[in-house]
């Protein structure tokens, strides 16, 4: 089994509603991203999948997030836009983008400062 991570941020305002606290008026994070990608075989090049794939794809799915209130963003009308909620989403939105790949994501983590951080992955 293969491994590989790339990291990406992108700059966004959100706020929690029903939410008691500072979290509940609106304020923005510089939102760092990790991304897992995990294989079994590694292509005639030896990798897993090319950085530069997930990474351009990986770009495609933060840029929509970036310079916006998430809030507004259709995919968080019905839920808050919480760390756990957006790792869930990149992490969706990133299984899609790679699926005509041989490989699968693993787990994306989301931090909204440097000590704070939530994870998505599923049960295997």
């Amino acid at each position: 089994m293969f491994e590989i991570s790339v990291q990406d941020h992108f700059d966004a305002a959100h706020f929690l509603k029903e939410y008691q606290g500072k979290c509940a008026k609106i304020h923005g994070h510089t939102w760092q991203v990790e991304i897992k990608i995990q294989g079994e075989d590694l292509d005639k090049t030896g990798m897993v999948v090319d950085f530069s794939v997930v990474k351009n794809e990986l770009k495609k799915v933060l840029d929509p997030l970036d310079h916006v209130l998430i809030n507004e963003l259709t995919a968080f009308h019905e839920t808050n836009p919480t760390a756990e909620n957006i790792s869930c989403y990149i992490f969706q939105e990133m299984s899609k983008a790679l699926s005509n790949y041989p490989v699968w994501v693993s787990r994306v983590t989301v931090w909204e400062s440097p000590g704070a951080a939530a994870a998505y992955f599923e049960k295997e």
